[in-house]
């Protein structure tokens, strides 16, 4: 048996050097993956939700925009109602400036004057329902400077108007008794008066508070002490 053959170098006694080991660059440099059908299938339903999610979003929006403008620009009063309006409003205005004025001059006891802006208001102003209130004055001045036939007979006008107003109450129970010799009558206007306000019971409240004309103070004192 003959003994193994042995490299040149070796027998020199020489190590061999390590054959380098060659690695293709492909090893580190691998080209990307491509991507599986699940990917791109996940990829498209998340393309999706997130489409479903922000188009009801932009949609609100847009709608809610259009809405603002919409009420903006919106009025749902015409210009002829907005005439009509500031024309009813300066009406309401003049009349109450009459029928302050009128009440101003019969607290000073000027009371043509008075008569004059009350009667002015019920001419004037008779489609508005302060047009009652001016009546009252009316008949309370007229009681002192005109005819006191004509003030009974507004008096008993308007405690049908204004049923349940004491004042008128009041005075037509004074000039019923003073005047129309009807204690009956005036007994029951007298009532209903001093039910809803128990102040016409005192002759310095028609008088100093409700500025009422000296003659329907008197008639309303005939009354109270039955003389």
């Amino acid at each position: 048996m003959q003994p193994p053959v042995m490299p040149a170098s070796s027998a020199a006694g020489v190590t061999p050097l390590p054959t380098p080991t060659t690695t293709s660059s492909s090893c580190c440099f691998l080209p990307p993956s491509s991507p599986t059908r699940r990917q791109l299938l996940a990829s498209t339903v998340s393309s999706g939700l997130l489409l479903l999610l922000t188009a009801p979003r932009a949609a609100a929006a847009s709608s809610s925009s259009e809405d603002d403008d919409v009420y903006n620009t919106y009025d749902p009063v015409t210009a002829a109602e907005r005439a009509a309006s500031a024309s009813m409003s300066r009406r309401v205005g003049e009349a109450v400036r009459l029928l302050d004025l009128g009440r101003e001059l019969q607290a000073r006891g000027e009371f043509p004057a008075a008569l004059a802006s009350f009667t002015a208001v019920v001419n004037e102003y008779k489609d508005l329902a302060l047009s009652e209130y001016a009546r009252v004055g009316r008949a309370l001045v007229l009681y002192e400077v005109g005819d006191r036939d004509e003030s009974i007979a507004e008096m008993e006008d308007v405690s049908v108007a204004l049923r349940g107003y004491p004042e008128i109450h009041a005075a037509l129970a004074a000039a019923l008794y003073a005047d129309k010799h009807a204690p009956l009558l005036a007994e029951n206007q007298f009532a209903i008066a001093t039910l809803l306000d128990p102040h016409y019971t005192d002759l310095a409240y028609v008088r100093d508070t409700k500025h009422w004309p000296p003659s329907l103070v008197d008639s309303l004192q005939h009354f109270i002490t039955l003389s």
